[in-house]
């Protein structure tokens, strides 16, 4: 599967436009960043959220870096055959990212059926 890097940019800002508002508006500083391929070593890996969970953070935390979400371009784009796969993945990867934002588990969005 092939789409350029704007198109691949626009399917994410899509799946972001997604997230319901007021699940949005409670992100706090964080950056979504897409990027070619994910670090060395991790060649499946189609997300990574980089940061600290809302539920640990506490006031010694402010004035911080923002969190980052990465977003891996490669990877999405050999997993999926089509269009329509590819939009569902990305939105699952997105959701995926920003529930570790927010401290869900690995285990417990797998169990919600995003993982």
């Amino acid at each position: 599967m092939d789409v350029s890097e704007a198109e691949f940019e626009s399917l994410v800002d899509d799946a972001l436009d997604g997230i319901p508002e007021d699940i949005f508006a409670m992100l706090d500083n964080v950056v979504v960043l897409i990027e070619a391929r994910p670090p060395e070593g991790m060649p499946e890996l189609l997300g990574l959220y980089e940061g600290v969970p809302l539920t640990e953070r506490d006031s010694s935390w402010m004035g911080s870096l923002p969190d980052h979400i990465r977003i891996f371009r490669e990877p999405l784009l050999r997993m999926c055959r089509d269009r329509d796969e590819l939009v569902h993945e990305i939105t699952v990867t997105v959701v995926h990212e920003i529930a570790h934002h927010f401290g869900i588990e690995e285990q417990r969005l797998h169990r919600l059926g995003w993982g």
